[in-house]
């Protein structure tokens, strides 16, 4: 029998690799994007709210916090559609490749979000170090440089939600909080439907709504709670590091479902690899900077 703390990363590994396989399913499906967010941010608010209530809690939350949950969630959903259309554009490596710079979009957002911290060194070395390996994708897949800057701009989005999100102070059970987050995600691409790309059905065939069931059921509703529950054991720095591991699991799946339509260029997997090697780093050597300075 396992010991906990080994379950644990096993878990972890299992909620990232439920991450990672959102990509594909934002290929499987044939919903636009847009519908693809509604659809999966309004099963996962369902899912999640009959969670809090089996577990007794409320759904009622004060108004002014209210606002703050669906704004929250309005950022987190522009950050799906943006996620799955830079994979209908392109592919869902070059999609999953774009993801790790989330990190360092973090370091260089939250001094201006937050003001309590300013710009580090070493954030902006390896920030540097990030765009001259985006500069090697961009010239090797020429074919995919839209689908790579609308993921660039999806992880930017996330790195502004992951800010906000960190400022949030509430009493709320964490389920309550994301469920009123999806019904903000959900409201938004609702209200964005008739101005931008939709699908010509609104009601997804019965292959699509399989994989929406999957998509919010397991990779939302299921990895959130996986993720929730670790987190209260392992340290941040752990989960970071392994949550750089999505982009692996992704590519893995996706040369596995796709095939040769996923097979990228030296270039792209050499800027890939740049990329998250220097995320993974960032940690460590922010470490090191701070032990330096004290």
């Amino acid at each position: 029998m396992p010991s906990r703390s080994i379950r644990d990363y096993i878990q972890l590994h299992l909620v990232v690799l439920a991450w990672g396989f959102t990509a594909i399913l934002g290929k499987l499906i044939t919903l636009s994007p847009l519908d693809v967010v509604i659809w999966r941010t309004g099963i996962a608010a369902l899912g999640l709210a009959a969670i809090a209530i089996m577990r007794g809690q409320s759904l009622k939350v004060l108004p002014r916090a209210w606002l703050v949950f669906l704004g929250t969630g309005a950022v987190v959903g522009l950050h799906w559609i943006m996620f799955f259309l830079s994979a209908r554009l392109s592919t869902a490596s070059v999609c999953l490749v774009a993801m790790p710079t989330v990190m360092v979009w973090g370091s260089l957002v939250e001094p201006i979000m937050d003001g309590s911290r300013r710009w580090r060194a070493a954030e902006l070395t390896v920030g540097a170090i990030i765009v001259a390996a985006i500069w090697i994708i961009y010239r090797a897949e020429l074919a995919h440089r839209l689908g790579f800057t609308v993921g660039l701009v999806a992880a930017l989005l996330a790195a502004i939600f992951g800010v906000w999100n960190k400022q949030l102070t509430s009493n709320h059970p964490p389920a309550v909080i994301c469920c009123w987050q999806m019904v903000g995600a959900c409201v938004a691409g609702l209200m964005l439907r008739p101005f931008i790309g939709a699908s010509p059905s609104f009601l997804p065939s019965s292959a699509d709504f399989g994989w929406l069931l999957i998509l919010a059921l397991v990779c939302t509703v299921a990895a959130y709670i996986g993720y929730m529950d670790v987190l209260r054991r392992m340290s941040v720095f752990t989960i970071n590091v392994v949550y750089n591991m999505e982009p692996v699991y992704g590519i893995l799946l996706a040369a596995l479902f796709f095939g040769e339509k996923e097979r990228m260029s030296p270039g792209f997997y050499l800027g890939g690899v740049i990329i998250m090697a220097s995320v993974l780093a960032l940690p460590w050597i922010n470490r090191r900077s701070v032990a330096h300075s004290d």
